[in-house]
């Protein structure tokens, strides 16, 4: 048999990143529905669709008319309280004061009636002059805190009709991305109704994705153990450079219809690359495999007794060994068991080859695409 012309690779030793190839979706890491806390005429709309916006920036203006007057009319109410309360105030101090003239009277007529110089009529009557100025002031005292409390009411009507003026200017009370406008400017809106506008916040986002059951066990004990596992996130529709961010939360059940858990990752997002809704391929490394056997993937052909490659020996003789092969490394595999670094494979040409053929080794061409 003439030898088989065929291309060889060496298995090389290498660390290989132990990892779990997914697709995910990304998720806003906050979506908020914009809405009104006041009812009105929608005067002013402060952005443009699709705008980036800060938090605190000016959205939407409602008519503040009525709740202008109403703050007018709350702060005259207090002011009209106050000068109820100085006017109880100062007849308060006027009875005590007429108190003290008649406590002063009635004592003296009670010392002059005991002499037999006024009739004991005199003294009662300036007895009871007293006790009449002292009803009085209990009077003046109920009427003081009646209008203090009074101030008070239209004190807390006053915050909240200022609080409602404030509604007037809707602010973002996040940063992001705003979507389609909802509710156009001139239309009535109504408290708490259908929303405004909905603003997504895009830096950073979720990436969701979930990862066989087999693989919960390594997941939790390295997310417990507090090391921060690396995930890259890219693009479906754009291949290229990764987006890095790590795995922030483990869900709390397995998905036992489809025997998977769903992991959580936080990814900084500051280009803005990642959009919400958008699929991506997910890689999340979970550890690093030392002295791993590495070949190239077009290597490992599959037999009926599952996958095997073809070794190269010193007489340039092949043999066929049945291989496990481990996790894929893009044109690459980790062959786990069966294959020891430096052997050598054939990677093109098994189509001629049997066990026991000789072969010649062609130059490696090199790959392209993907």
């Amino acid at each position: 048999m003439p030898p088989v012309p065929v291309t060889i690779a060496t298995a090389a030793s290498e660390s290989v990143p132990q990892e779990i190839r997914v697709v995910g979706s990304v998720e806003p890491s906050s979506t908020v529905q914009i809405k009104s806390q006041v009812a009105g005429e929608l005067t002013q709309v402060r952005f443009t669709e699709g705008q980036n916006v800060e938090k605190g920036q000016l959205l939407f203006e409602i008519d503040a008319r009525p709740y202008e007057e109403a703050l007018r009319q709350a702060e005259a109410n207090v002011a009209r309280d106050k000068a109820q309360l100085q006017q109880s105030e100062a007849t308060r101090s006027k009875d005590v004061a007429s108190l003290k003239n008649a406590q002063a009277d009635a004592d003296r007529y009670a010392e002059l009636q005991k002499e037999g110089v006024v009739s004991r009529q005199q003294a009662d009557a300036a007895r009871t002059s007293a006790d009449v100025l002292k009803e009085s002031i209990r009077a003046d005292e109920a009427a003081t805190e009646s209008a203090r409390a009074s101030m008070n009411a239209d004190a807390s009507a006053v915050a909240t009709a200022k609080l409602e003026l404030s509604y007037c200017r809707i602010e973002s009370p996040v940063s992001g991305r705003t979507g389609n406008l909802l509710v156009q400017a001139g239309n009535l809106v109504k408290v708490n109704d259908v929303p405004l506008v909905v603003i997504n916040r895009i830096a950073p986002v979720f990436v969701t994705f979930s990862v066989p059951e087999e693989q919960l066990t390594e997941v939790r004990t390295r997310y417990a153990s507090g090391a921060k596992l690396g995930v890259n996130i890219t693009p479906q529709d754009a291949p290229g450079a990764p987006s890095h961010g790590v795995l922030t939360v483990v869900d709390n059940t397995v998905d036992t219809t489809t025997g998977t858990i769903k992991l959580k990752a936080t990814i900084p997002n500051d280009d803005h690359r990642l959009w919400p809704g958008q699929f991506v391929n997910v890689v999340l490394t979970l550890n690093t495999q030392k002295d791993a056997t590495v070949i190239p993937s077009e290597a490992v052909q599959a037999g009926q007794q599952g996958s095997f490659v073809y070794v190269v020996k010193a007489d340039k003789t092949v043999e066929a060994r049945q291989v496990t092969v481990g996790q894929s490394l893009e044109r690459r595999v980790v062959i786990d068991k069966g294959l020891a670094a430096g052997e050598k494979v054939v990677t093109d040409g098994q189509l001629l080859l049997a066990p026991g053929s000789p072969v010649f080794e062609l130059p490696a061409q090199p790959k392209t695409g993907a």
